[in-house]
């Protein structure tokens, strides 16, 4: 069974840090682009971050680089997620996705490509 199972959400106060994961099971990594997006109430789903089956092209929302930074770990079969100081506005629930590897680059931000989604984990961040 191909699933994402997203974790490492919860509250944390600005200025501190988390770190999301995204774990695959029944694929291998190597052959999938991973996206990480995320949702707050009342938003669309919006890109945050990429990264290439190869993990050598990594993509970022342009408000968010240099905070977060996307990496993965093939061996464990996991996409991660750093969060450093994060604010406020980046409360919402997180979504790691999957596309085929030889989509378009420019299209990894984009929801329509992906075709695997985890279940979110939510991210709360406040005082």
């Amino acid at each position: 069974q191909l699933q994402l199972v997203e974790s490492g959400g919860g509250l944390v106060q600005p200025g501190g840090s988390l770190r999301l994961s995204c774990a695959a099971s029944g694929f291998t990594l190597d052959t999938y682009d991973i996206g990480w997006f995320r949702q707050a109430p009342g938003k669309e789903r919006e890109g945050v971050s990429c990264i290439s089956s190869s993990g050598g092209s990594t993509k970022y929302a342009g408000s968010l680089e240099g905070r977060f930074t996307i990496s993965k770990d093939s061996a464990k079969h996991t996409v991660l997620l750093q969060m450093n100081s994060p604010k406020p506005d980046d409360t919402a629930v997180y979504y790691c996705a999957a596309r085929s590897a030889w989509s378009p680059r420019s299209l990894c931000l984009m929801t329509g490509p992906y075709h695997l989604w985890g279940q979110g984990t939510q991210v709360t961040v406040s005082s």
